[in-house]
């Protein structure tokens, strides 16, 4: 868990970006670091994923425990840069922290309250809610008492294209009626899980960008059906809540669960998404910082053809190259960080398309290379570096694919030259 101070160029608005820890996030860094080793790395054996339960997508009892302590220790709520309802820290702050916790990226966030899909839903409700929202919905999950789910992915369309979405959302009187199918809908198959916000068309004669809304759906609601729980690459991915299939059948619910107004809906997820996709990226970082100190511990303790296999260049090369990528995907996150601070989300769209292509490809290296080095083991379960990389695999194509954002991140760069001799 590697710290980075550096002093680089000027950025886009003049200002020095100076990327050294202030005192407040060394100070949170350290009781995290305590964290994680004391209390979620001992924990990981009773969340492997080959445990025996009735119910495979239920997370064992020792979750809530590390939630209490976490919260005992001041580690809540860490992602909110809204005082009011989280820490208060900025995106450069959150950074580091959030690396950590991709050291064991499917016990922390949740253990924090810092896990996908909530820390999405929370900032939707924290933007955009009503105080009645924030109050019925936005509170509890605050507390860590109930989970949600964000529906907005179908089988049926290319949903890369989010203007594709094809469930409806009707206005009938004082509601509103949804129809329609999802799936990967992350947070449905929680137990805990009590909201979908569910992402769906209005008016499809609006312009594009203006045909969907967002609706608060509670997940009891006659008409909903959560169909089957959708696994990644074998894995129940608890750790998001599981990805659930769902069907919405005449599912009535009143319009004051609306989110803003109709058609909102795309301006309300890419003010989600760009958040999102930083998170995701840092703590990708802490991944890929985890399987090079497993590959290096590795290969300094075995021998092949008389000799350690530190010593075989191929993976003297590996582990070079590893420390080289990650240092590069950390010092771009840390920019992006930066420029979502001081110019805001829409001011770095560019960087944040950048490291959704740059860092899930990073990490899935990374975790490929130390799989290797572990041979047999690194496929096994005795290693958290398979679950990871199905999961670093899985962020290419999540939150946006990887050629939706170089198509869109092209199309920017043409333009800064169209008009240039």
């Amino acid at each position: 868990m590697r710290r980075t101070t550096i002093t680089p160029p000027a950025g886009r608005n003049g200002d020095t970006m100076d990327f050294a820890h202030d005192a407040r996030t060394e100070e949170l860094r350290k009781r995290l670091l305590a964290f994680m080793d004391e209390c979620v790395l001992p924990a990981e054996p009773a969340f492997a994923p080959e445990r025996t339960s009735a119910d495979p997508w239920c997370r064992p009892p020792e979750m809530e425990r590390l939630k209490k302590e976490a919260r005992a220790r001041g580690l809540w709520n860490l992602f909110l840069p809204d005082t009011r309802f989280g820490a208060g820290l900025s995106n450069l702050q959150y950074a580091p922290l959030a690396e950590i916790t991709g050291h064991s990226p499917h016990i922390a966030p949740e253990a924090l309250n810092c896990a996908a899909p909530d820390t999405g839903n929370m900032e939707i409700l924290a933007l955009f809610g009503t105080p009645e929202q924030q109050e019925r919905w936005l509170r509890p999950l605050l507390d860590g008492t109930i989970r949600s789910a964000f529906c907005m992915t179908e089988p049926d369309v290319a949903s890369s294209d989010a203007s594709n979405i094809s469930t409806s959302i009707e206005r009938d009187g004082s509601d509103y009626l949804v129809n329609g199918r999802k799936w990967w809908s992350s947070g449905a198959m929680a137990a805990e899980c009590e909201l979908l916000i569910v992402m769906g068309r209005t008016d499809p004669d609006a312009p594009r960008h203006r045909r969907q809304s967002m609706l608060l759906v509670p997940r009891n609601t006659p008409g909903v059906e959560v169909r089957r729980g959708v696994t990644v690459f074998g894995y129940t991915d608890g750790a998001h809540g599981g990805h659930g299939e769902i069907v919405f059948r005449d599912v009535r619910v009143p319009a004051a669960n609306m989110i803003a107004a109709e058609g909102d809906g795309f301006p309300i997820a890419q003010a989600r998404l760009g958040p999102g996709r930083i998170h995701h990226c840092m703590r990708l970082i802490g991944m890929a910082e985890r399987a090079l100190g497993l590959m290096c511990r590795r290969v300094t303790r075995r021998q092949a053809f008389g000799r350690p296999l530190a010593e075989q260049g191929v993976l003297r090369e590996w582990i070079a190259e590893c420390r080289v990528r990650i240092e590069q995907a950390r010092l771009l996150v840390l920019k992006t960080a930066w420029l979502m601070d001081t110019v805001g989300n829409k001011g770095a769209h560019t960087e944040i398309q950048a490291i959704k292509i740059v860092v899930p490809a990073m990490t899935e290296w990374v975790l490929d290379k130390a799989i290797q080095a572990h041979g047999g083991a690194g496929v096994s379960q005795d290693l958290p570096l398979a679950q990871m990389w199905a999961h670093a695999r899985t962020l290419r194509l999540a939150d946006g694919p990887d050629e939706v954002h170089r198509a869109s991140l092209a199309r920017r760069e043409l333009a800064v030259h169209q008009d240039r001799p």
